[in-house]
């Protein structure tokens, strides 16, 4: 049995019922998107996304066909809407409360022993954009060579750095001397290398970036992993589970790589006959677009993966099936540059299995793990309800 996994960063499905307490109220990043920029997305469709709940469809975007596999959404109920909070929901770690995150910057506390851990100073230390705070400090970062450090609205510590400036391998070693300092009481779920190139206006290095995770408590995936399952994360997966819980890691560039590289795993899996679960993240729609706040760009990489979705499910074994998830908004018509708090996508396909499946309104992301856990025959009594008799 091979179970494939990919998620659509950001492509959320309508704004979660607390959406008022994140100051989201009213946001849909499907919607809105294709409103400001319709784009057709046809296999999408045949899978059933016009079937999603407040999904809004029309003949020039989604339209509402005889669903091929099964179709729902997905409600977050950690208190959160960033990649971390997500993410650890989908494999069955809910949390109580939400990471902690920094609008005023870190404190003294903080970037003294930042310093001291590079030699060096720093600028900024206050939330930005990312492709912001590389225009505004990026000519004094050339002259000094202090690593540019920001946050957001997320639980990050993001470091940015010219790449002619500081090697990437001493970017990841700062990286990785900020992730031991931000524990305890300054623990942020994610420390993020930055790179960028160029002369002004600079360009991000987005297939250099790194991130380094908090690690999580027991996943679904150490369950499978233990099971004798193969677990393999593409993209940015393995960082976001700390490389806790893989057997396998695939580094991407970026969504059509990410695309190509998980059509090439599936092709060999079913060589070889793998059992076990293939897990992808396609980053660009958050990182490239829904941050930048472009609607054009964030429907062309929309359009861009349903073109692909043919390739993929031709790929796919028999004894296979494939899930395509979402672990927030990030509405690119949105004010600010934040996600949103938003239902996950939900939709589902399985070679020779039911079409037409309302998978409905599943109470938790970690349905999802738990769907995965038995699909694989792996132990696991923690959150989660599968729907796997569901697609058989």
């Amino acid at each position: 049995m091979l179970l494939t996994i990919i998620v659509l960063d950001s492509v959320g499905a309508g704004e979660l019922p607390d959406a008022q307490a994140f100051g989201d109220r009213g946001a849909h990043t499907l919607n809105h998107t294709l409103e400001a920029a319709p784009v057709a997305l046809p296999n999408l469709s045949r899978l059933g996304l016009g079937h999603v709940p407040t999904v809004q469809t029309s003949p020039q975007t989604i339209e509402r066909l005889p669903a091929e596999g099964g179709y729902g959404r997905l409600r977050e109920v950690s208190p959160g809407k960033d990649t971390s909070t997500g993410h650890w929901e989908f494999m069955g770690v809910q949390l109580e409360h939400a990471f902690q995150v920094f609008p005023e910057g870190f404190p003294p506390a903080v970037m003294e022993r930042f310093d001291a851990a590079t030699g060096r100073g720093h600028l900024c230390n206050r939330p930005y954009s990312g492709t912001d705070v590389i225009r505004d400090f990026g000519e004094a970062h050339l002259s000094s060579g202090e690593p540019i450090v920001y946050t957001s609205a997320d639980s990050v510590f993001q470091i940015a750095a010219h790449e002619d400036v500081v090697p990437l391998e001493t970017l990841y070693a700062w990286c990785e001397a900020a992730r031991g300092l931000l524990q305890g009481e300054f623990a942020v779920a994610r420390v993020i290398a930055r790179p960028f190139r160029g002369d002004f206006p600079f360009e991000r290095a987005g297939e250099h970036r790194r991130d380094f995770s908090l690690t999580p408590p027991p996943t679904v995936l150490d369950a499978l992993k233990a099971s004798g399952s193969a677990v393999i994360g593409i993209g940015k997966i393995p960082d976001i589970y700390a490389h806790q819980g893989f057997t396998e890691e695939i580094h991407t560039d970026d969504n059509a790589d990410g695309i190509a590289k998980t059509v090439a795993r599936i092709r060999q899996a079913a060589r070889d006959g793998t059992h076990g679960l293939i897990f992808t993240n396609l980053v660009d729609f958050d990182s490239k677009f829904g941050h930048r706040r472009d609607p054009q760009g964030y429907s062309a990489c929309l359009a861009q993966f349903d073109a692909a979705l043919p390739e993929i499910r031709a790929a796919l074994p028999q004894d296979s099936a494939l899930l395509i998830i979402s672990d927030h908004g990030n509405d690119p018509t949105w004010p600010g540059s934040d996600h949103t708090r938003e239902y996950g996508l939900l939709l589902s396909v399985r070679p020779g299995g039911p079409a037409g499946v309302d998978l409905g309104e599943r109470a938790t992301f970690a349905d999802v793990g738990a769907t995965a856990a038995e699909a694989l025959g792996a132990v696991w009594t923690g959150p989660g309800e599968s729907f796997w008799t569901r697609l058989n």
